[in-house]
This record gives C-alpha cells, structure tokens and sequence, in this order.
C-alpha cells in the first residue's frame, strides 16, 4: 500500500474528520499527507475543532495500520477516494460524498445505473412481495438495485434482484467487516457474488444508531432514484427519500390502504409530490436518458388467481385490506369451520398471510 493511502486512511480515522471537514483540509494543504507535516498553526487558522486538531497532530497509526490489513486480505476488498479514478460519478455529484468508501465485491458495479429500494424494517409480507417483485423487474431491465441491508424492506429487494439475475449493491452502517444484522450473512455473501457491500465507516465500526442517516444519503446519492415501499410517519426510509429529493434524485412511492400505519409515510411522500408507483414501468419510464426505457412483463397483480371458487369467494372478499377472521366470515358467507381450513389450505398456497391482531391479508406466491 502506497503511503498516501496509508495516510488516507489515518486521516479517515481522526474525531471529526468528515466530508466537509475533509474537503477543506484537501482545499488547504492538498493531500493527507501534507495534513500531518502541516504545523499547529496552520491547523488553527482553519478553525478546526480542538479534539480534530489533536487528532491530526497524533494520528491513531495503529487503526490505520488495521484498516491496511483489511484491505490487503483475502477476497475481492478495495478504497475508492473521492476525486480519484474508480469513484462513483453519480455520488460524487451529492454535497457531502463520503472521501473515502470501503468496498467489498466488485466495485465497477458501483457505476450501474442504480434505484434504490427502502422501506420499514417491520414490513408486512405483501410489502416484502412488492419490493421483492419491483427488484426482479428493475434487474430484468438492466438496472442494479441498491438497499441498506437491513431486515424488511431491504432485503426483499436484494433478494429480487439476486433471483432475477441482477445486480445489487449494499450500503451498510457499520464498518466492512461487519455484517449486520447477523442473520443475513447469506444474504450478504450473495450479494458480495453478484454487485457489491460498501460503506463509508472503516474497519471495526458496529451498528450506531448515528452511522444509518450518514448510509441513507449513500444509498441515495449512488442511486437515479429511490423507492419507499411501506414506511410509518417517523421511517428512517423518509430521511432517504428526502435526502434523494435535496441530491436531484427521482422520488417514488408505494401507496397502501388508508387504515394501514405502514402506509403513512409513503402517503406523506405522494402528498409531497413523488411518483406514485404501482408496477415497475411507474419507475423505468422515469430514468433519466434510456436507461429502463423498454416496459417490462410483470404481473400487474401480486395475488395468484385461486383455482377452488371457495378460494376466489375469500379473495374476493378479503379485496386488499387486512381482515379479520369475523368480518372474512361475515363477507364470504363461509361457516368458521370451512374459513379456517380454507385459510390455513391458502396460507401454505402462499395466497394469504396472517398478520398480528388476528387478522388476514392477501399475498403473492412465494418465488
């Protein structure tokens, strides 16, 4: 590893440095290196915070010397500096780009025409199956998916774009050699195959709930747009969309029933004036240039039509808002009896799905 690197990422470690901290160290003294051999004096006349500048004046060497050896083991790992060869375009045109990002994977697929899919942690089945199904969509028009890993929302779309073939790319919160939450250590391994796990936190770094606002405005900013499928009033999914909205970027939303909490968020998006999607040419006809400009053959419904008419009498009576077991068997007619077997025969079908408060909503097949 060259020393300008090295000092890189010493400088990536001191208390404070951010990017714009960072760009007005590059503005003054050119390069990190030049950072360190620059005097107590000169550090002080950019007004630098006191913890800042005692961090630049003793570097934590041993971390960045951990972060080398990161780098330099096995599998596919690289740095992408800003303003250097590699570097994502379409990133580096947001206010604040990270200086340095941590790539594990492939990082040429960072330059991917990229939408970005997010959503509630806490996402219900039939919001898993959109995001899922929008992904596979978006992948099978040439177009990467990017998400934050997480639980929900996140990885339904990862896993769409996978099973379809495509690329995507993770942005995550926590340092790259972490992976977060844990049960997606599958997830995250086929994603390493298929695109790439990045970030701007280096080696060493857990979840903080600080470090998830600074990977929303990445996830953004990589992306020509960004997608809410299923997000309360107070989802973190909300500071991305707005995020996308302050870097120029397309914002899209999910609408949901009105009795839905999970619907709130994306309602307050459509008020606010995003894109209201109901199938995945709502978001390829507005990528910018012809990136998606070929419709795509998706089911316009997520639900699998029923063959026994028992069945179809539920959906029919089930529409697309949850139910209880009470109103399901006043509107279909059906004895509690014949609704249970027929409910538990649907659910193992993938038909319906049953969510807390004892109630029922349609969902699509598993794929």
């Amino acid at each position: 590893m060259d020393d300008d690197t090295y000092h890189a990422l010493a400088l990536a470690r001191v208390p404070g440095v951010g990017p714009r901290t960072w760009s007005r160290l590059m503005a003054a003294f050119g390069g990190p290196e030049a950072v360190f051999r620059a005097g107590r004096s000169a550090l002080r006349s950019l007004g630098l915070d006191a913890t800042t500048e005692a961090g630049i004046l003793a570097p934590d060497w041993a971390a960045a010397r951990a972060d080398a050896r990161w780098l330099d083991g096995p599998g596919a790992r690289h740095l992408l500096r800003l303003a250097r060869p590699g570097y994502p375009g379409q990133l580096a045109e947001i206010p604040d780009p990270p200086p340095l990002l941590f790539v594990a994977g492939d990082p040429a697929t960072l330059h991917h025409p990229q939408v970005a899919i997010v959503g509630s942690r806490h996402a219900t089945a039939a919001g898993r199956d959109l995001a899922h199904d929008l992904a596979a969509g978006l992948a099978r028009a040439g177009v990467a998916t990017t998400s934050g890993l997480a639980t929900g929302i996140d990885a339904a779309a990862h896993r769409g774009a996978l099973e379809a073939g495509g690329t995507t790319l993770a942005v995550v919160g926590t340092g790259p050699d972490r992976i977060y939450p844990a049960r997606h250590r599958r997830l995250h391994a086929r994603t390493l195959a298929s695109g790439a796990v990045l970030g701007e936190l280096p080696p060493g770094c857990g979840p903080l709930a600080a470090h998830f606002p600074r990977r929303n405005r990445i996830v953004s900013g990589l992306s020509l747009g960004v997608v809410v499928v299923q997000a309360g009033r107070h989802s973190g999914s909300l500071i991305t969309a707005r995020l996308a909205a302050e870097q120029g970027r397309e914002v899209f939303a999910v609408p949901g029933s009105i009795h839905d909490p999970l619907a709130r968020g994306c309602h307050a998006l459509l008020r606010d004036g995003a894109k209201l999607v109901e199938s995945v040419d709502d978001i390829l006809e507005e990528l910018p240039g012809t990136v998606g400009s070929a419709p795509v053959n998706a089911p316009s419904d997520s639900t699998s039509p029923a063959a026994d008419p028992d069945e179809a009498r539920i959906l029919a009576a089930l529409g697309h808002d949850p139910l209880t077991l009470d109103t399901l068997q006043q509107r279909s007619g059906l004895t509690l009896d014949r609704l249970s077997s027929i409910l538990l025969t649907m659910e193992l079908k993938g038909l319906v799905t049953a969510i807390p408060g004892g109630r029922y909503q349609r969902r699509g097949p598993e794929g």
